[in-house]
């Protein structure tokens, strides 16, 4: 089997799909699976290519409006690779205008996973633009996709809103879960002083991460965090500016103090951050499935979220504090973390090591994932995952 993927970004500015393709794709190859990627370059393209270790990797320079970025090298890798079956990751950009072409050209299955682009928060996001291109080419290409990828239940239903029939894969991301090694100085240990409890945010700064309401929410709880010994740290690469934006928050709210906005970890930065921190914070308004939550619980870290965050099982086994996504929920949420002792701490952390070890690790779900392409090509029974047309209509007529 020789399976193509096709992205638009192969660097750390694909936020969670980074990790969430790039592992799946390591998976297959150490399974004797022949795949390859291809994707758009950009400023952290070549930093990051080491992260695909096992995996050929062909990055081009986009052409033209950067919200559609034409790229000649898809074309040209496509012709060369001659893949078997497409596997697109994201939606709205040439990689789905090039996926269609060349999968109906050669008569080859596709799949298409849109990690969240079709839930109802992003579709608002950039809403004139992602109109234009569903009329013009992202409609057809997912209703012509052989199958479609989604994250959990809840991008199902988004799916199936959104007005798509084809068969659709409930594959979930993956995680590493942690070695037991030495871990350098915490990033922070020069801020804040020696012995305070971390609560970290770690992803992209994009306003639906909803890191603007934490800060806002952080200063109504300040006093208690500071009495406390608790102290906030975001970090994070910034996308669009928005960083600067959350840094001039802070400094307006007067939490200089108590947070800390650090920029990007990765690497060695990171692991130890996600070592020594007390408590992980995702107050997200959209998520597919975030594969920092799935970190920080490998981590054993508690995790406070929100239901969008597409983690239900986090609540439902105790690893997880609910919030909401307003400064006040988010505030309350924050108080119920500052109010836990350290052993209940702990054992949620524990709970959420269990969680992933149990449900989210990445053999089992590159095996999975396998499964559905060699059924994609002809290969035998409609696997488990796969939920089929008559399987969405039992689902309605369930309400489901």
């Amino acid at each position: 089997m020789k399976v193509g993927f096709l992205t638009a970004s192969v660097s750390r500015r694909a936020g969670g799909v980074l990790d969430g393709l790039r592992r799946l794709a390591q998976e297959l190859a150490a399974g004797g699976t022949e795949v390859w990627v291809a994707g758009l370059r950009d400023a952290d393209t070549e930093s990051d290519l080491a992260l695909w270790d096992g995996v050929p990797v062909f990055a081009g320079e986009a052409i033209g409006p950067a919200a559609f970025s034409y790229c000649p090298v898809f074309g040209q890798v496509l012709t060369q690779q001659q893949a078997e079956l497409l596997h697109l990751a994201g939606l709205w950009m040439y990689p789905s205008v090039a996926c269609r072409r060349w999968a109906s050209r050669k008569h080859i299955p596709y799949l298409v996973a849109p990690h969240g682009m079709l839930d109802p928060w992003a579709l608002r996001n950039s809403v004139w633009k992602k109109k234009a291109a569903a009329w013009l080419y992202e409609n057809q290409n997912l209703r012509e996709a052989a199958c479609l990828h989604a994250l959990c239940a809840a991008e199902v239903a988004a799916i199936r809103a959104y007005g798509l029939r084809n068969p659709v894969c409930v594959v979930p991301n993956g995680v590493d879960i942690p070695d037991g090694g030495a871990t350098g100085a915490a990033p922070w240990q020069r801020v804040f002083p020696q012995g305070v409890q971390v609560l970290l945010f770690l992803g992209r700064l994009h306003p639906k991460k909803n890191v603007a309401n934490l800060l806002r929410a952080w200063a109504r709880a300040e006093e208690a965090a500071e009495s406390l010994g608790w102290r906030l740290v975001v970090a994070g690469w910034d996308q669009g500016g928005h960083g600067e934006e959350l840094k001039s928050l802070a400094g307006a709210l007067g939490v200089g103090r108590t947070v800390w906005l650090c920029g990007e970890l990765f690497g060695e930065r990171k692991d130890a951050a996600l070592r020594q921190a007390s408590a992980f914070v995702l107050p997200s308004l959209s998520e597919g499935l975030p594969v920092a939550v799935l970190e920080a619980w490998a981590y054993r870290l508690l995790v406070v979220m929100t239901r969008e965050s597409n983690l239900p099982e986090g609540f439902e086994n105790g690893a997880a504090i609910e919030t909401g996504s307003t400064p006040e929920e988010i505030e309350q949420s924050l108080r119920e973390l500052f109010a836990l002792g350290t052993e209940a701490r702990l054992e949620m952390g524990r709970r959420g090591r269990r969680l992933v070890e149990e449900r989210f690790r990445w053999p089992e779900i590159a095996a999975q994932m396998k499964q559905v392409y060699e059924w994609m090509l002809g290969g035998g029974a409609v696997p488990d995952c796969v939920l089929t047309p008559a399987k969405f209509r039992m689902g309605v007529s369930q309400g489901q």
